[in-house]
């Protein structure tokens, strides 16, 4: 029967997406149930450390990102108090060396494309736009999924189902009703720069961190170098749910206002001219996994601060390890997602802690801040990069 080797998976964002194509090469079919007519751009850029992008190179993508993304060569870490460079972390060939997989900027859009080419040329995956998930009944043998097409409703027959629906999950819902995110009371604004309006040389092919007193700022070059992606965060109270909204250029620039901030920051805020806001959500630490033949992936389960940049890479992971789960138990999704459970929870959970406590960190000031700078310069680049090894190095177990 068809439907004992189906897979749905509502959602076909990057973590959705990804899921696809891994179940599709352990020969499963895959269902792929996503509310919109035309997948658009939902955000602007992305960090692909290597245990995400080792994933994505599997997968047969480096060839159809490889003209889009940039590999940078550091992560400078900024101080606010100074103006000035406390620490350098190095990537691009380094890290490549070190983790056996590149470190990667890439805009969103750009990786979302090159996973739907790959989805169309896999015969096994059933790409449904305009595919609203409603509800889902568990039968002895698996799943039936409704979904709205327009004005009519369809079922669909399947194994299991996956909701990688992002962080107001329908599915979610469904099976968890009483686990919702929470707001952080951090703020982010998105915004995009042509590299043009900077001064040249201002952004090499590195990343950005400017720490500084309740706020930080993440600047980075994407799109071949030509705009320049920019990520501000500040503490607020506005916490409307979704993904974002259009946000004031005078606000945000109050934010980061001299004499807390140096000029060099405040002129990268203020090249922005259109900024989009959203409020921070996030899940429990550890996430929620599964219930019988029913799991969830990124941000559905575990949606987290963005202030380890592994948001995607954590959603990526998932799928990786969620595939090969199904492929050990192909008749049983229920004890596949139990184990899927015991080796994402823990992991993801130390990096929502990590997140989090990094943000802290950031957003230090007076005494405390000169401290953490001074922790910083003492440091040094390898010993900063070495810290990240327990994420970076992630092998598929």
């Amino acid at each position: 029967m068809a439907d004992s080797r189906t897979i749905v998976v509502a959602g076909a964002g990057i973590g959705g997406l990804t899921a696809a194509l891994t179940l599709a090469a352990r020969g499963f079919r895959v269902v792929v149930l996503e509310r919109t007519e035309k997948l658009e751009e939902a955000g602007a850029g992305l960090q692909l450390s290597p245990n995400a992008s080792r994933i994505l190179i599997d997968l047969g993508i480096e060839p159809l990102l490889a003209p889009r993304v940039i590999a940078p060569e550091s992560i400078s870490i900024m101080t606010a108090r100074t103006g000035k460079e406390i620490g350098r972390i190095p990537l691009g060939e380094a890290a490549t060396l070190r983790y056996g997989a590149p470190y990667w900027i890439v805009r969103r859009a750009d990786l979302q494309s090159a996973l739907l080419a790959r989805v169309a040329k896999q015969p096994d995956i059933d790409l449904r736009l305009g595919a609203q998930f409603e509800d889902v009944a568990v039968y002895p043998k698996g799943v039936t999924v409704v979904q709205r097409r327009a004005t009519a409703r369809q079922q669909e027959q399947a194994l299991a189902l996956i909701g990688a629906d992002g962080v107001w999950s329908s599915v979610r819902h469904q099976i968890f009703p009483e686990a919702q995110p929470q707001f952080t009371g951090s703020i982010a604004w998105r915004g995009t720069v042509d590299a043009s309006q900077l001064p040249r040389g201002f952004m090499t092919q590195r990343v950005q961190l400017w720490m500084g007193a309740n706020a930080h700022l993440v600047a980075y070059p994407m799109s071949g170098g030509q705009r320049i992606n920019m990520v501000a965060i500040v503490s607020g109270k506005w916490n409307r749910p979704g993904w974002s909204e259009p946000g004031d250029v005078v606000e945000i620039a109050n934010h980061f206002a001299d004499p807390h901030w140096p000029i060099a920051a405040r002129m990268m805020i203020g090249a922005v001219d259109s900024w989009r806001k959203w409020a921070l959500f996030a899940m429990r630490d550890g996430g929620v996994w599964s219930k019988g033949p029913i799991a969830l992936l990124g941000d559905a389960s575990h949606a987290m601060l963005p202030f380890a940049a592994q948001g995607a890479g954590m959603a990526i992971e998932d799928a990786a390890v969620i595939a090969k789960c199904l492929e050990a138990s192909p008749t049983n999704p229920s004890a596949a997602f139990v184990q899927y459970a015991r080796q994402r929870a823990p992991r993801v959970a130390r990096v929502q802690r990590t997140a989090r406590k990094n943000g802290r960190t950031y957003h230090l000031r007076g005494p405390v801040g000169f401290a953490r700078d001074q922790v910083i310069k003492v440091l040094g680049g390898s010993r900063l990069l070495s810290k990240q090894d327990w994420i970076y190095d992630w092998r598929l177990p």
